[in-house]
């Protein structure tokens, strides 16, 4: 019985949870054209956030690519088929793994900091400051953050899918000795704009870049004011975009393709 209860009250208090993140995206989004007079903050929170992640954006897409071109080319070899290996990394990349890839590093690498930086914020009494100045901390502190997070989460992915494209390149043709022309043109000819480079590309990472970004403001915004609190709530934005991550790539899998 006190194990029922005990399962009980965990999904209440995560459905609680999300009831409460949906609130706060609703003063983010009432928030946002008070937002635009910090534009300078804005474009701060971009480079932070966009920026500062390209590194390990591109590291990752490069080497995702290349392991994919070698797999793919090994598999394919056995139907006879290599010279479709340009083709398969593309769709892959397109529908799946850069999206999904992407969101993940950018829930580890920018999230977290901005829950971090957000919380140490709320700990030092930084918040509570700004409030007694009249200043609207949600206008000020949290929308450019989020506005910042869905602007660079879809460059970020574009910037994952060509180094991921490109290291499936490397692989394919300069390694293993695919045609160079087949590489393209079957690429070409078997990718649709429509179905995988927006379907897949766009709209899931806007959709992703949305979300973490509303899991990592709102668990810096709400953490409780303590060293104990900033570090839980950083572990919350990792493992809440996780899971948030893996399971809207199916729903919008399933409408989208």
């Amino acid at each position: 019985m006190s194990a029922r209860l005990g399962h009980e009250n965990v999904v209440i208090g995560s459905l609680a949870q999300i009831g409460r993140c949906g609130l706060f995206l609703l003063r983010i989004l009432s928030a946002v054209p008070r937002s635009f007079q910090h534009v300078r903050e804005t474009v701060r929170q971009l480079w932070f956030v966009g920026a500062m992640s390209l590194t390990i954006i591109m590291t990752c897409g490069l080497f995702i690519g290349m392991v994919l071109g070698l797999q793919l080319y090994h598999v394919l070899s056995i139907f006879g088929g290599t010279s479709a290996t340009g083709s398969v990394v593309a769709l892959a990349v397109y529908r799946e793994l850069g999206p999904v890839v992407t969101a993940l590093l950018f829930a580890g690498r920018a999230g977290t900091s901005v829950t971090a930086e957000i919380g140490l914020m709320r700990a030092t009494d930084q918040i509570a400051a700004m409030e007694m100045m009249a200043v609207d901390p949600i206008a000020y502190v949290v929308a450019p953050r989020f506005l910042a997070g869905l602007i660079a989460m879809p460059l970020l992915c574009c910037v994952f899918c060509g180094l991921s494209i490109f290291g499936g390149h490397l692989v394919a043709v300069d390694w293993l000795g695919v045609d160079n022309g087949t590489f393209w043109s079957n690429m070409t000819a078997n990718v649709n704009v429509w179905d995988d480079v927006i379907n897949g590309l766009i709209w899931k990472s806007l959709v992703f870049g949305a979300v973490i970004s509303l899991i990592a403001v709102f668990q810096g915004y709400t953490t409780p004011p303590t060293s104990e609190g900033v570090a839980y709530a950083t572990t919350r934005t990792v493992v809440a975009s996780s899971i948030a991550i893996l399971a809207l790539d199916f729903v919008l899998t399933a409408f989208l393709m």
